[in-house]
């Protein structure tokens, strides 16, 4: 064993409840290593780490997930936690946690006392308050094994958002005009459930639902706003998570090992939503990134195979619709009689005032979200969420001692949520994918709409374990997800697995990359993170290919975009074009046209569905299509290049990608900070490259071009050269904004400069920053 650089600083701390010495080595760039005599003491000291290093974010998590935000916030936050406490596993808990890795119960527990230690610490004043808590006059909390796994609500799941938006669209334009909204893969005409109206399907549907799974809010009398309050708006926002992913087998590649790489993609937050941690203990090696809040990792290695994820299309979520029973508003129709719906009555503390008491309706489908006494209404979700051992990432504790494909296959079997890419890549030079999710069985219906909650709409349980496609050892030498919907072909297709996915923009730039390659590089699998071209905007030009510009400004960019690269650059004035184009007007005038219904509930569109209606010749053009095309592209650029001139000037020559496209970002917290502070706390404001069709994924919301989704976490793995593998996190390792590691890796992770991910004790001491000897507390 090498030592600690001599110039690392170096501590002791006495930890009460750590039964062993240990040390904690924190790198150059901000990652902690933790070695451990036992597995106990690694994952206890995985919670004391990150709460040293994140105690606000996962403090924050767990009240907001467990409806206790009220206690330490006030009372703006009680109809917020009566929401979350609808979605929390209310179910039995060993048959919860049997469905984990062996002994998980025992690393939830250590990881717990971990954390509440470090909180002991705080509390009684050995270590520092962090700042939110004090701009909140609160403190933290204690855990509980069984908290983190109850929680259910910060976990991507479903369509329910969509299966809203969907009904109002068909009632307010048809079904057929939804087409406008979101394309299908594949293409599949909906048909709207027998006995359900879609147009019961009201707004406030979900209120609670959306008031469950925001993130908190600081902002005086906006405590319980929804970002998103339409919900064609918030599908389109839940549909942007994502990740790209791939393996690459020794065949192809340039080191003769496998390659992995995997660049999770989420909302971008401060500090950032996952936390990269390396673990070493007795029969225990892991490292790579994981939710702060959740023993383990998620995607990583533990020294014998690298493991990744994406998002695999599943539709786990339905929205069931009651008649209610005239006289008795919390009985409903079921078969031929009425149920009664089981009322919870729990109490809400609340800072500085009266605890209030709540209701909490179920029917046997789930919670009830909402009651329209008006119509005599109600309506209730219905989650793969609620079923044993679906517990968001927790399943990935079986990864901790895979060193086999077999191994692996184990894991998959046992995913919950979220549904997931998983791809591996060992030591043996093993490498593949597989399809992991619990995916309700739906005889009669598609998923896609409500359905009445009277008996004729039931999951048959979910899918046999192993029924999911997988790959192993592709023959091409390569595989690559991008949220894609990427079923064989032949995959039967009943029961539906989901019909909603992403576009296949960026999965098919990596294919193009990656099949090009006769061998790829770590250097290769990095850039490819950071790629910026898109296969979206050559959808778009050939389309504007033989239009007859209207004018001088027409021509001028219609000759941009022909000789384009296609490249989404800061400096591209095309780029300024076409997104603005594809974006903000295309969709507005064909929705305009075809659907002028739906144009208060669809808005513009995805890009996507706009490009496809004109592509195939949508019905809803027209008798004559092509005039119909003509005058959409004509009348859709016109009103693009007005906008940009609004935005940018009228030099068109000026019109760079990076004036409109940027990154600035503060913690939610900011809000209360004074404006010292609040400079501090921020990161950015940055140009940036990219959109949500390129690789390097840099999505924008609404008709504000501010970057608001990309990659949280960048890994490239050296399978068996472990310390070769390389790592970024957006924008730092901490939350805390006095931390060096607070936003160190922003500018890494804007021009694509990866830090490495050290692995063996001679690297991990040469990268030696601090280090922190680990005593039990006599």
């Amino acid at each position: 064993m090498s030592a600690p650089a001599a110039a690392a600083e170096r501590e002791a701390w006495d930890v009460e409840g750590l039964e062993h010495e240990a040390e904690l080595i924190v790198d150059r760039w901000g990652l902690a290593h933790i070695y451990a005599a036992s597995e106990r003491d690694a994952y206890f000291l995985q919670g004391y780490n990150v709460a040293r290093d994140r105690l606000w974010q996962v403090d924050l998590w767990r009240k907001r997930g467990l409806g206790l935000l009220s206690a330490s916030l006030g009372p703006a936050y009680v109809k917020k936690d009566r929401a979350a406490r609808l979605l929390l596993y209310r179910g039995d808990m060993q048959a919860e946690w049997d469905r984990y890795g062996p002994g998980s119960l025992a690393r939830y527990e250590a990881f717990a006392a971990g954390i509440n230690a470090f909180v002991d610490e705080v509390l009684a004043g050995r270590k520092p308050l962090p700042e939110a808590f004090v701009l909140t006059d609160s403190r933290p909390a204690r855990w509980r094994a069984e908290d983190i796994v109850r929680i259910r609500s910060n976990t991507l799941v479903g369509n329910v958002r969509s299966e809203v938006a969907r009904a109002q669209v068909a009632c307010a334009a048809g079904i057929d005009a939804d087409r406008l909204r979101l394309r299908l893969y594949p293409d599949h005409k909906t048909e709207i459930p027998a006995g359900l109206d879609p147009c019961d399907i009201v707004p406030e549907v979900l209120q609670d639902y959306g008031l469950a799974t925001a993130d908190v809010s600081f902002e005086p009398g906006r405590e319980t706003a929804l970002a998103d309050p339409n919900p064609a708006d918030a599908a389109e926002a839940a549909r942007m998570e994502g990740s790209n992913n791939w393996v690459i087998a020794p065949s192809k590649s340039a080191t003769g090992r496998p390659i992995l790489a995997n660049d999770p993609h989420r909302v971008f937050a401060i500090p950032s939503l996952r936390y990269v941690v390396h673990l070493e203990a007795p029969g225990l090696s892991l490292i790579g990134a994981g939710e702060p809040a959740v023993p383990g990792i998620s995607l990583g290695h533990n020294g014998k195979g690298a493991f990744g994820l994406t998002i695999f299309g599943t539709d786990q979520e339905d929205l069931y619709v009651y008649e209610l029973k005239p006289g008795e508003p919390d009985s409903y129709r079921y078969g031929d009689g009425w149920e009664r719906m089981k009322i919870v009555r729990e109490t809400i503390a609340v800072k500085g005032g009266k605890a209030e008491q709540v209701e909490l309706r179920f029917t046997r489908h789930g919670p009830v979200l909402f009651q329209d006494a008006a119509k005599g209404r109600a309506f209730a979700l219905r989650t793969i969420w609620s079923t044993p051992g679906t517990s968001g990432y927790a399943a990935a504790s079986w990864h901790a001692q895979a060193d086999s494909w077999d191994d692996f296959r184990r894991t998959a079997d046992h995913w919950g949520t979220p549904p997931l890419n998983l791809i591996w890549a060992d030591t043996s030079g093993t490498t593949g994918w597989i399809a992991s999710a619990m995916v309700p069985v739906r005889h009669n219906w598609d998923g896609l709409l409500p359905v009445p909650g009277d008996g004729r709409y039931e999951w048959d349980g979910v899918l046999r374990e192993g029924a999911l496609p997988s790959i192993k050892n592709p023959a091409k030498g390569w595989f690559a997800s991008a949220n894609e919907m990427n079923l064989p072909p032949n995959y039967p297709a009943s029961p539906p697995i989901s019909y909603e996915a992403s576009d296949r923009s960026r999965a098919d730039r990596l294919g193009q990359v990656l099949g090009a390659r006769d061998k790829v590089s770590i250097a290769d699998a990095a850039a490819l993170q950071m790629d910026t071209y898109s296969n979206m905007a050559a959808r778009l030009v050939k389309l504007s290919r033989g239009m007859a510009p209207a004018d001088a400004d027409q021509r001028k960019a219609l000759a941009l975009l022909g000789a384009w690269d296609l490249d989404v650059g800061v400096d591209s004035i095309a780029a300024s074009i076409y997104e603005t184009w594809a974006t903000q007007h295309l969709g507005r005038t064909l929705i305009a046209r075809a659907a002028p219904a739906a144009a208060r509930i669809i808005g513009a569109g995805s890009a996507d569905a706009s490009l496809h209606a004109l592509e195939t010749r949508d019905p809803l053009l027209g008798a004559d299509p092509d005039a119909a095309i003509q005058a959409i592209l004509s009348e859709s650029l016109a009103a693009t290049l007005e906008d940009l001139r609004t935005r940018l000037g009228s030099d068109m020559d000026g019109w760079r990608w990076g004036k409109l496209h940027g990154i600035s970002l503060e913690p939610a917290i900011a809000v209360l900070a004074d404006a010292e502070r609040k400079a501090a706390m921020a990161v950015g404001p940055a140009e940036m490259p990219g959109s949500a069709s390129t690789p390097a994924l840099m999505a924008y919301r609404g008709t504000n071009f501010a970057a608001v989704h990309g990659a949280s976490v960048r890994l490239v793995i050296d399978v068996g050269a472990w310390d070769k593998s390389l790592f970024l996190n957006m924008p730092g390792q901490s939350g805390n904004a006095d931390d060096p590691h607070y936003k160190d890796l922003f500018g890494r992770w804007r021009a694509g400069d990866f830090a490495p991910l050290s692995y063996t004790r001679a690297a991990v001491d040469a990268a030696a920053e601090r280090v922190i000897r680990l005593r039990p507390a006599r």
